[in-house]
Order: C-alpha cells, then sequence, then structure tokens
C-alpha cells in the first residue's frame, strides 16, 4: 500500500465514487456523493461517480480506489467492503467486520459494555418476545424510552415514548425496518457528536432541534434544526467526551473516519449511542463542520479519506 500512497502523493488519480444504493437512505447518499464527487475533480481527480442500484456493480474496472459514499444497507453493513476486498480494490473507511458490527446495533452494544464503553441500558426484543418482560424492564428505567430497528440508519424506524400506550405504535414502526428492535433506557440532557478522523477527535458539535427530536426530519428537511461547534463545556469534560467518542471507534475496529452519536446526561456523563462509519458528507454535513473547524476544508477532508483509504494495511 505504500506505493499507492506514494502514487497518491505525486499523481491524480482514477477514483469510483460509489453512491445511491438502495436502502431507506438513497437521496442521502446522492447528495453525499454528488458533493465528493464536485470535491476531488475540483483538484483534478479522475473522478467516476457510480450508482449503485443493486449489489452486483459493473463499473468497478479500472478504479484506482473506490471512496464509499453509500448509507445504511449495503454501504455501512460490510457486504460492499467484502466485495471490494475479493477484488483487492482499496476503498475508504473501514473494513467489512467493523462496518457489520457498527451497523448492527445488537453487536454495537454487547462490545460497548464488554469493552467498557458508556451507552445507555438495554433490552432486544423479537416479534417472538415476551411483552411482560419488555414492559418490566421499561418500568424499571422509567420513560421516556427508544425504540429502534436492529439495523437501520438516518433516525428511521426510531421512536421516543413517553407512555405505555404508545409503545404498541413504536414497536410496529420498528418492525416494518426489521423484524428485531433494540428498546434503550432514555438519556436526558444534551445531543452531543464527535468526529473521528486518522484516529483523532475532531471537535465537539452539539444538535439542537427545534422539533425536541433528532429525527430524519430535523437532520434533512428542518432548517431551524441549530449546530454548535465547541459548545459550551469545561475543557475537561470535552476531552472525556472526545476520548470516549474515540474508545468507541476504536472498540469497534473502526478505520479512517466515523462519526460517534453521544448523549450527555444532566450529570455531565457522556453516553454512547452509536458510531456511524460512513456519515453523512456532504458539506452541511456534521464530520465535514468539524473539520472545517480542525482547519481541514471539504476537499482536503475528502482528500484525506482517499490517503486514509490507501494507507490502509
Amino acid at each position: 500500500m505504500v506505493n499507492k500512497l506514494n502514487i497518491f502523493k505525486q499523481k491524480k488519480l482514477s477514483i469510483g465514487v460509489l453512491r445511491g444504493g438502495f436502502s431507506s437512505e438513497r437521496e442521502i447518499s446522492l447528495k453525499s456523493g454528488q458533493a465528493v464527487v464536485k470535491a476531488l475533480r475540483s483538484v483534478g481527480h479522475q473522478v467516476i461517480p457510480i450508482d449503485v442500484t443493486g449489489p452486483k456493480i459493473k463499473e468497478l474496472a479500472g478504479i484506482e480506489v473506490a471512496f464509499i459514499a453509500l448509507h445504511g444497507k449495503f454501504g455501512e453493513d460490510g457486504e460492499l467492503q467484502a466485495i471490494l476486498d475479493k477484488k483487492n480494490i482499496p476503498y475508504t473507511g473501514s473494513g467489512a467486520p467493523a462496518s457489520h458490527d457498527a451497523m448492527d446495533k445488537f453487536r454495537t452494544k454487547e462490545l460497548f459494555v464488554q469493552q467498557q464503553v458508556p451507552t445507555p441500558e438495554y433490552i432486544t426484543f423479537s416479534r417472538q418476545g415476551s411483552s411482560a418482560t419488555l414492559h418490566e424492564k421499561i418500568d424499571e428505567w422509567g420513560y421516556p424510552v427508544v425504540f429502534k430497528p436492529k439495523a437501520e440508519g438516518s433516525t428511521v424506524g426510531v421512536s421516543i415514548v413517553h407512555d405505555y400506550t404508545f409503545v404498541p405504535g413504536a414497536l410496529n414502526r420498528a418492525f416494518k425496518c426489521q423484524p428485531e428492535v433494540l428498546v434503550e433506557k432514555y438519556i436526558k440532557g444534551r445531543e452531543l457528536t464527535v468526529g473521528i478522523l486518522a484516529e483523532q477527535a475532531l471537535p465537539i458539535i452539539e444538535i439542537c432541534p427545534k422539533r425536541g427530536f433528532y429525527d430524519y426530519e430535523a437532520k434533512y428537511q428542518d432548517t431551524a434544526t441549530e449546530y454548535i461547534v465547541n459548545p459550551d463545556l469545561s475543557a475537561g469534560l470535552a476531552e472525556k467526551i472526545q476520548a470516549v467518542g474515540l474508545k468507541a471507534h476504536q472498540v469497534l475496529g473502526c478505520a479512517g473516519f466515523s462519526r460517534v452519536d453521544i448523549r450527555l446526561s444532566e450529570q455531565n456523563e457522556p453516553f454512547v449511542l452509536e458510531v456511524n462509519t460512513i456519515p453523512g458528507l456532504t458539506e452541511r454535513s456534521l464530520l465535514p463542520k468539524a473539520a472545517e473547524v480542525a482547519g481541514i476544508n471539504f476537499t482536503q477532508l475528502c482528500e484525506k479519506i482517499i490517503e486514509l483509504a490507501l494507507a490502509k494495511k
């Protein structure tokens, strides 16, 4: 890989930008891919946009590196990474095992608990599960409670439930996405995210949705959602949050870059919710916002991600 890295530094590359896909996040992926294509072309790379519409991708021949801008299924779950590994094509971001573990919320929780990454208490539930056991756990925690499909992104199928009468509806909403559901204790407090680039934590961003819940609409449609880079936190607390974010990234075996979503409790204790191995990559997305404050513009970020892909062992 050293030779390929030298090539990257000396000449322009043929880069395939994989975008679109066939998950619930297709439209967001198209926007991420379009932004990446524009940035890499602006500095002279030969960029081949590839709209992925199924698991068989014919346009990979001849590209020197794949820039994965796919979100959700067949982008972040390790399937695409495994295909690229077999074809011996370098690609951006985490490898197949880490991608799978980060996408699978059950596996993520297992690893966090094993490696002592602070994360909200949870219970797993399926259609065949005991509702009595579920309600017993919820009674122990108290409301609100969060319901999430086992492996979806962009808060698709996610509900925050404040009363037991809404539990069936929340379960049905999640079951429409997947047959298994993660039920999680809600952490009252602040919504934070920590970008990771080259094994270093970027500046913290606080997310302040006017809707109260940072759901799909708040992320991509509501212009009133506010993002605060380097929010009001003591230096020690900010360092602790960044350290927790980096540890979550490393525990899952992630590589290159990621974005870690965190809830900061009212007692100023951070709890990791999940790790996004391919976060949004438009110029308005959160990882690029944090990189910009760290002195890395969007084009430089895209080139850095390519460089990290070529440097992987």
